[in-house]
C-alpha cells in the first residue's frame, strides 16, 4: 500500500495498535501452558466479553481490508488506463512520424507536382493529423478524461472513420471548440 507519511498512515490505520493486541491475542503467548492458565482462570462473562472483543476486532479488520482491497483495485485501474494512454499516444506518435516520411519521400518521388483537382478523398493517414483539444485546468485529465483520449487516439492510430464522432463527443462532453476541416482532416482549435 502506498504511504506518504507516517500521519497518513496513522489516519488510514487507525487500529494498529489494536491489531498489534489482537495478534498478541491470536497468537498466543510463548508458554501455551501459561496462556490456557489465564483462560481457565476467566469467568464465562470475562471469556464472553473477550470473546466479543475479539469479534469486533475481527469485523473492523475485516472492513478496513476491504477498504485497503478496493482502494489498491482503483489503483491498479487507474494505473491500466494511464498505461493505455501512455502505448496509445506513442503509437500515434510514431504512426505520424512514418506518416511524415512517407509523405516526404512521396513528394521527393513526385518531384513537387501540384495537388490533383477535384474534391480531396480520405486517405492512409488522414485522421493522424488530428489535433484533440485539451485545456489544462491545473490538475491532470481525470480517468474518465483519459479514457475518452484513449480511445480517440486508438481511433487515430487505425485511421478509423470514428475519429470525428469520437472527438465531437468530447468536445461537446467539455468545453466548446472551434474546429476547421481541411483536406480530409479535422484540425480543432
Amino acid at each position: 500500500m502506498m504511504q506518504d507519511s507516517p500521519d497518513m498512515e496513522a489516519e488510514h490505520n487507525p487500529s494498529q495498535s489494536d491489531l498489534s493486541m489482537l495478534s498478541v491475542d491470536v497468537q498466543q503467548p510463548n508458554s501455551c501452558s501459561d496462556y490456557e492458565e489465564r483462560m481457565e482462570a476467566l469467568s464465562i462473562a470475562e471469556l464472553n466479553e473477550c470473546l466479543e472483543e475479539t469479534e469486533m476486532k475481527i469485523r473492523r479488520f475485516s472492513e478496513e481490508l476491504v477498504q485497503q482491497l478496493a482502494l489498491r483495485d482503483e489503483l491498479d485501474f487507474e494505473k491500466e488506463v494511464k498505461n493505455s494512454f501512455i502505448s496509445a499516444l506513442i503509437d500515434v506518435q510514431n504512426r505520424q512520424k512514418e506518416y511524415r516520411e512517407a509523405l516526404k519521400k512521396k513528394k521527393k518521388l513526385k518531384g513537387g507536382a501540384g495537388k490533383s483537382q477535384g474534391l480531396p478523398e480520405k486517405t492512409l493517414g488522414s485522421y493522424l493529423t488530428t489535433v484533440i483539444p485539451y485545456k489544462k485546468k491545473g490538475h491532470p485529465p481525470s480517468i474518465e478524461d483519459l479514457q475518452i483520449l484513449t480511445k480517440i487516439l486508438q481511433a487515430m492510430r487505425d485511421d478509423s472513420d470514428k475519429v470525428p464522432s469520437l472527438l465531437t463527443d468530447y468536445i461537446l462532453k467539455g468545453e466548446l471548440f472551434s474546429f476547421v476541416v481541411t483536406q480530409g482532416a479535422l484540425h480543432l482549435k
